[in-house]
């Protein structure tokens, strides 16, 4: 549920993203120079008990949506340079066992998604942070696979700018039509590598903690509608009457750039094609949402500006083609089934007025990212740059060191400083 040619979202090719094909690659390459960098009063904090001295000076980054309304940002096709699975108890293992296979419903199939809610159901325990954890056991497991990316430079072991979730990019594609939620992201440069974590809110652990019952269970219909959806072979089929355990997960790992960002992540997969003669990853995969049915023309419109935006984020980062929808009633009962092409999404909404636009997701996650590149500037695992965003502010950072944001972990540590073999 949470993929070198360029591509468009507009188009079903996995070419240049942009809408609008003016121009060469270099003048798209510069598009990120433009980020609206501003002083702020928000000073650099630093928790150590000896503070390094650090210039007293700050920088924001806007999030006004007017700032990114410019050409499509150069986005490489994504390619799939491995994948792993966590299995019912949260163990990783570097293959594809978790992997589900996608079977076609009938258009109204009557799915109940609250069944198996109170005796089937095994929940994570969401109060254990992961942080980049799996993927940085992917990254190790991976060094030999790796190598043919690394760079001759011995102090910058991995070639990728930015490691991180899918999620975590998906959060700032939306970030400037977002109007509820902050973020925090913790930045660790090591190696040359910016790792980038979230940090949970103070607000979202307070949602998380006294979260109602209905959206509990909300949140369950999700995963159900997939098993009612999923077979874990390709000639095998769904069987809604297992054990629904959300610690199980395959993911798939992507490389990509994002005009001169050299990207790593990871981001779980619902389900593929089970077609022999699908394409290969990541243009099988699919993902799996549910949603409220539509009824009135404002619910379609809510629809189209909210849910699709995130829809389209989430899918388009790693290239996944399509989602399919199951569409509810009050009561949790899936009344129809259909498929959004990721490439049509901007043609859905192109009439909704003054909606929201890939360009200016994407070229705002650039900006972000450049923002990032240019603060996060101390390499040291133990230094971690947080940057914040509440709506309607802009985005801004502080400095802290030693400090219960650090996320990588000591192995990791050792293991990607030790000479490869």
């Amino acid at each position: 549920m949470d993929r070198h040619r360029s591509r468009s979202p507009t188009t079903s090719s996995h070419h240049h993203y942009s809408p609008n094909r003016r121009g060469g690659d270099n003048r798209r390459r510069n598009h990120c120079d433009g980020a609206q960098f501003r002083p702020s009063n928000h000073h650099l904090h630093q928790s150590s008990s000896t503070p390094r001295q650090t210039p007293p000076r700050s920088q924001t980054l806007s999030t006004r949506r007017e700032v990114y309304e410019r050409d499509f940002p150069l986005y490489k096709q994504p390619v799939e340079v491995g994948c792993f699975s966590l299995d019912s108890q949260r163990r990783f293992f570097n293959d594809s066992r978790q992997m589900r296979y996608y079977v076609e419903p009938e258009r109204s199939p009557s799915f109940d998604l609250r069944d198996g809610y109170r005796e089937r159901y095994v929940k994570r325990d969401e109060n254990v942070k992961e942080k980049l954890d799996h993927i940085l056991r992917w990254i190790v497991a991976n060094r030999s696979k790796l190598k043919s990316k690394l760079t001759t430079n011995a102090s910058c072991p991995l070639d990728f700018d930015f490691v991180t979730w899918r999620g975590h990019l998906t959060k700032l594609l939306t970030t400037p039509y977002e109007t509820r939620e902050g973020w925090l992201l913790a930045v660790t440069r090591f190696n040359g590598t910016l790792y980038i974590s979230e940090v949970e809110t103070e607000a979202a652990c307070r949602e998380r903690e006294n979260r109602p019952e209905r959206n509990k269970e909300m949140m369950y219909w999700g995963y159900k509608f997939e098993q009612y959806m999923c077979a874990d072979s390709t000639n095998s089929t769904p069987d809604p009457s297992g054990v629904v355990n959300t610690n199980e997960a395959f993911c798939t790992v992507v490389q990509t750039r994002l005009t001169d960002h050299k990207l790593l992540f990871s981001g779980e997969v619902d389900c593929r094609d089970r077609d022999p003669g699908a394409p290969p990853p990541p243009a099988c995969y699919m993902e799996l949402k549910t949603s409220a049915e539509i009824c009135t023309p404002k619910q379609r419109s809510n629809f189209h500006r909210f849910k699709l935006l995130k829809w389209w984020a989430q899918s388009f980062l790693p290239g996944v083609p399509r989602v399919v929808a199951g569409f509810r009633d009050h009561d949790g009962t899936v009344v129809s089934v259909e498929t959004f092409q990721i490439s049509k999404i901007s043609q859905v909404i192109k009439n909704e007025y003054n909606c929201w636009k890939p360009t200016v997701c994407m070229n705002f996650c650039c900006d972000f990212l450049s923002f990032v590149k240019r603060e996060a500037t101390e390499d040291n695992p133990s230094v971690v740059y947080l940057f914040s965003w509440e709506p309607h502010n802009d985005v801004t950072y502080s400095v802290h060191r030693d400090s219960r944001y650090s996320f990588l972990p000591d192995w990791y540590i050792k293991e990607i400083t030790r000479s490869p073999e």
